[in-house]
């Protein structure tokens, strides 16, 4: 009998401490592959939403994870403890395009404000 691939359970914790998941993934599924699963699977009831993959940031044992790191990769802290569901954290990042407004507008105000004085 062949040596059947052992998956591992991940759950994701969001901002407001609710959960997506959880799931089972391959050790060999990328961190990018678990991004666009959280924003295909969000809830539609959350203020905050990732628009794309890009705005959301998973973190696991204090490390924000890589795009092209794998699920067996990200889980060589674990090795010692018991098989279990894995809760990593999910942050949600506004694009950068969004990022970069907000800057330029708070740059005109503080200039505006220092012509003034």
């Amino acid at each position: 009998m062949p040596e059947e691939e052992e998956l591992v359970e991940l759950k994701f914790r969001l901002y407001d401490g609710s959960d997506i998941g959880p799931f089972r993934y391959s050790p060999a599924s990328t961190v990018a592959m678990l991004k666009e699963r959280i924003v295909a699977d969000w809830p539609k009831d959350k203020k905050i939403a990732p628009k794309a993959a890009n705005d959301v940031k998973l973190i696991n044992a204090g490390k924000i994870l890589e795009n092209n790191k794998t699920v067996g990769q990200c889980r060589v802290p674990f090795g010692d403890l018991p098989k279990g569901v894995i809760t990593m954290h999910v942050v949600v990042q506004p694009s950068l395009a969004k990022a970069k407004a907000e800057t330029y507008s708070y740059l005109l105000r503080n200039n505006t404000s220092e012509n003034i004085f």
